[in-house]
């Protein structure tokens, strides 16, 4: 069972449902998302352009990470092509009204699933594509081995967020205090943190991974072993269009199957003779098997195609191989001691 400092205190989440509600435009209309699109032509994805790791330009301006991968994905799958995709930076004030209005078709943007947001909100989270969980990183010369030792600290936190209402919920549960600095700018937060402005930095440890990652020196920095709340990290859609709902989360579940059946970007092409039914069927090539989701029969080969399985999207963009350097862990599939579990192609 989670400690009381873990959950989200009920004022908190009020307050976060009606600033959110008070500012919605008026909802688009439910069940034309997926026409919309195709008679648009392009996909638009509301994500982060400034979080190395799940969206952020390369030296050349090209954005890539692991919410861009998602939805380039997302665009190979209902058009055909993962170019076909507009990338709407949105702030974490601006991301959900941004989707209840119709400006973006999906969220694709470190998204926490949670009880309010998809009770109250009008929203709807898909599949989880990063488990992660909020917390805490310090300069290491301030000589902190545990958040029980940060009484008085200047934190730097990201307003409108979970790990805003769970940090003080940490504090208080704690008997101690701090003086909160909230931005709503990635560039801004990182150099208040940086510049000594912040005692420390919370957010998920997928972000806190990804700022530590473009500091000067970041061994100059630790992330606590503490982890303070859970946030598993999903797409968002808006309520109402089921046929939209189940094509987003087949995307997300899609690259996770290809790693469960062995199919990567790189032999994907030669895995359409191989004569495993699963593997055709995941391939398309089982007449009218995907008539049911609204998408052609080799969506789920243009999306492999286009991003390659979980294992390729995550170790590129947060594992081993990126600049994030992040262990699996929970990311693993289930074979592997993982939580991440498709549901049967069947």
């Amino acid at each position: 069972m989670l400690p009381s400092f873990l959950l989200t205190s009920s004022s908190g989440r009020a307050l976060t449902a009606a600033a959110v509600t008070a500012c919605l435009a008026t909802p688009v209309l439910a069940d034309q998302t997926l026409d919309a699109v195709k008679e648009r032509g392009v996909l638009k994805c509301g994500t982060a352009l400034d979080v190395p790791g799940f969206g952020y330009p390369d030296s050349n301006g090209v954005p890539g990470g692991m919410d861009v991968d998602y939805c380039k994905a997302l665009a190979a799958a209902v058009l055909g092509d993962a170019e076909k995709v507009e990338f709407i930076p949105l702030t974490t004030t601006t991301r959900f009204p941004a989707l209840q209005s119709g400006e973006v078709d999906v969220l694709f943007r470190q998204v926490t699933t949670t009880f309010t947001r998809d009770t109250s909100l009008g929203f709807l989270s898909g599949p989880v594509t990063v488990f992660d969980g909020q917390g805490i990183m310090v300069p290491k010369a301030l000589g902190v081995t545990k958040a029980t030792e940060l009484d008085g600290a200047t934190v730097c936190v990201t307003p409108g967020s979970n790990s805003e209402l769970t940090i003080g919920d940490y504090f208080r549960a704690n008997g101690m205090e701090f003086k909160p600095i909230s931005m709503d700018n990635f560039d801004e937060m990182r150099s208040a943190f940086f510049s000594g402005r912040c005692d420390v930095f919370t957010s998920d440890r997928t972000y806190l991974g990804s700022i530590r990652s473009v500091a000067e020196n970041p061994d100059d920095y630790v992330v606590l072993d503490e982890t303070l709340a859970k946030s598993p990290l999903a797409p968002v859609v808006r309520q109402g269009d089921d046929q939209w709902y189940n094509i987003v989360r087949w995307t997300v579940y899609a690259p996770m199957i290809a790693e469960e059946i062995g199919i990567t970007s790189e032999n994907v092409d030669d895995k359409l003779s191989e004569g495993a039914p699963m593997i055709q069927r995941f391939l398309g090539k089982q007449a009218e098997f995907f008539e049911g989701i609204g998408l052609e029969d080799d969506w789920a080969y243009n999306v492999v195609k286009s991003i390659g399985n979980y294992g390729e999207l995550y170790e590129r963009n947060l594992g081993a191989g990126s600049a994030i350097g992040l262990d699996r862990g929970d990311n693993n599939l289930y074979f592997n001691g993982g939580l991440h579990y498709p549901p049967p192609l069947l």
